[in-house]
């Protein structure tokens, strides 16, 4: 923009308005990450469309804020009489503006003009809020100075400085075109701009897709949508080992190197704080509460949700994967013959052996590590195409527990050619070898362990063969003869989805062990959003919004129609997100990964198509050659 288009949009020189009109200064001494140090200024025009959007936010004032695609619609409020209105249309992709003043009782439509004898251009900068919402420091300041404002002003120095970074990152992202999050916006030297018409108001040209704030009246009719202050995301400063149990507890270079460090992108949930403080608050007492449960359907993040309470705690994490087949021994730990000097005849596998036992012993999963076996989320992502992998023969209807049993079966082959001796006499001397898995050495050291889904147990009895190390003081009697006592600071997590098909109920005597049991549902629409585009680095906020709202009502949908033989949560997003990113395809990337992860019912997956995909994102147009 030209320094005078700026001056008809961002007019510095007119007065301010409350609970600014008494400063002796406009200029503050802060400056936004844009400013380069340099003091910032405060200006009407943005502190009003601040106002505007927080007072439609929260049910305070008239007007409304919405987004049709890349065009973003508003209806501000004008002080000119009870019934007057000016209407904005800015288009972010080519910088336009259309806007009119309105008359809601006569419906009489006026011209709009930008300029410093006309209208100051607050309706215009509120319909660019959206935009302006999507830089990090704009909405960390809206945020504040919204608290600020519902609260009464409390801190004025602080409203002061947060509302002056405002000023300043939207002056310098609209003005610089050299900025890495320019707005582009044409405003001429005349501050004329093209009329929203009555055709265009009858038509419902400009009828909101999604109401950001307030109700609309003119451009469409919508519900009052109010919108509270967002509750601020935790510090993981103020998180990660702040609830250490106990106090003074040096861990070791290798178990410091187990404590999770937490993702900059990851979003602390409240029921992950909820369980640290539990375990913290609890320690000493009779009770100590040391064993949790976290439900919910897949995609949730329950399992990083179980690795940031161990980084909360400050203890190591070890996890133990559940099968199908699996048995109490899985958990114990296992009992092999002691190979130390016996050889299978076989070079590789006597090289196999030795590597094994340099990484703690044959165990099921050294095993599968050294044959590089795919693990349980390849086997969730690609079910079929793991299972082609595995065993050559192609099967789209494979599920990830098929995949689980190839590999069972191919690390059992492999533990019984390792084990077994060049000759088939047995020696009088044969001695055996014990190893413990994670789950007991988590238990003896006072680590956090989570055992993962293990509704999938065929067995239902395996889980209740271990309550005796549930219990608070619990102990259990190895098939070495040693008996392992549960250390006071271990944290038991476990993990279930009751949705996937096949789960069974966790056993009651179970349940009743946990001390808290924590419902995890999917995010808000607005933290998956956040959280979908942090994971992938994707930066068109809208279209995620629209991809997020196509998975929610996909999950709904499934869940009224009784679609039970495939999933639709945070992982399909994220891939979808993916996807849409490699192929630039959105529809298309949405049938091999949301749909097909659907069901694998061919009905039911046009029936997703038709009612949920299509009203959204319509299929791309192929040419014809």
């Amino acid at each position: 923009m030209s320094a005078t288009s700026i001056n008809n949009l961002l007019n510095f020189s007119r007065s301010l308005p409350e609970p600014f009109d008494k400063l002796a200064s406009k200029k503050i001494k802060v400056s936004s990450k844009y400013g380069s140090g340099t003091e910032a200024t405060l200006c009407c025009t943005i502190i009003k469309a601040v106002h505007a959007v927080i007072d439609c936010m929260t049910g305070n004032g008239e007007g409304a804020v919405g987004i049709i695609d890349h065009r973003m619609v508003a209806e501000y409020k004008s002080s000119k009489g009870p019934d007057a209105y000016h209407l904005v249309v800015f288009d972010s992709a080519s910088g336009n503006i259309t806007a009119s003043g309105f008359d809601r009782n006569t419906e009489m439509v006026e011209s709009y003009r930008l300029h410093a004898t006309a209208n100051d251009g607050a309706a215009v900068m509120m319909a660019m809020m959206p935009v302006l919402l999507k830089d990090k420091e704009f909405e960390e300041h809206f945020q504040l100075y919204m608290d600020e404002r519902t609260s009464g002003y409390p801190d004025m120095k602080k409203a002061t400085d947060s509302m002056a970074v405002l000023c300043d990152n939207a002056y310098r992202r609209i003005k610089d075109d050299t900025n890495p999050e320019y707005i582009k916006v044409n405003v001429d030297k005349s501050g004329n701009v093209y009329r929203v018409s009555q055709a265009q108001l009858d038509s419902g040209a400009y009828t909101p897709a999604t109401v950001v704030a307030g109700e609309f009246l003119i451009f469409a009719k919508t519900g009052k949508v109010t919108v509270s202050a967002a509750t601020s995301a935790i510090d993981h400063k103020d998180f990660v080992g702040k609830y250490q149990m106990t106090a003074g507890r040096k861990l070791s270079v290798l178990e410091e190197s187990l404590v999770p460090k937490l993702e900059e992108w990851y979003i602390i949930p409240e029921q992950v704080v909820n369980i640290c403080k539990h375990a913290l608050n609890t320690t000493g007492k009779p009770m100590q509460m040391r064993n949790f449960l976290m439900r919910g359907p897949a995609g949730t993040g329950k399992t990083q949700g179980a690795r940031a309470i161990a980084a909360g705690l400050h203890l190591p994490y070890m996890k133990y994967t559940c099968s199908a087949s699996t048995e109490v021994f899985d958990f114990v730990g296992m009992v092999f013959p002691k190979t130390d000097n016996m050889s299978t005849g076989d070079a590789e596998l006597d090289k196999e052996r030795e590597i094994l036992i340099s990484m703690g012993g044959i165990t099921y999963a050294n095993v599968a590590k050294i044959m590089n076996l795919p693990d349980l989320e390849d086997m969730d992502f690609d079910p079929a195409g793991v299972f082609f992998t595995l065993t050559g023969v192609k099967n789209e209807e494979a599920t990830s527990r098929d995949c689980m049993a190839v590999v069972m079966d191919m690390v059992t082959e492999k533990i019984k050619a390792l084990s077994k001796p060049a000759s088939k006499e047995t020696t009088s001397g044969q001695t055996y070898t014990y190893v413990e898995t994670d789950f007991i050495k988590a238990l003896k050291n006072g680590y956090l362990v989570e055992i993962q889904e293990p509704d999938v147990i065929m067995q239902p009895g395996v889980l209740v063969g271990l309550n005796s190390l549930l219990e608070q003081s619990g102990s259990i009697t190895l098939p070495t003869g040693e008996i392992i006592k549960r250390h006071p600071d271990t944290v038991v997590v476990i993990t279930s989805n009751g949705t996937y098909e096949g789960c069974r109920s966790i056993n009651q005597s179970v349940i009743d062990r946990m001390s808290l049991v924590e419902d995890i549902e999917l995010p808000s629409p607005e933290v998956m959003v956040q959280r979908a585009m942090a994971v992938t680095g994707a930066t068109d906020e809208y279209q995620v919004s629209q991809m997020v709202q196509v998975v929610n009502d996909m999950s709904d949908y499934m869940r009224k129609n009784g679609i039970t033989d495939g999933t639709c949560g945070m992982r399909s997003l994220i891939d979808w997100i993916t996807s849409s990113e490699i192929t630039g395809d959105v529809y298309r990337s949405a049938l091999s990964t949301i749909i097909s992860k659907a069901t694998s019912d061919e009905e039911d997956r046009e029936a997703l198509k038709t009612t949920i995909l299509d009203p959204i994102f319509t299929p791309r147009r192929r040419k014809v050659s």
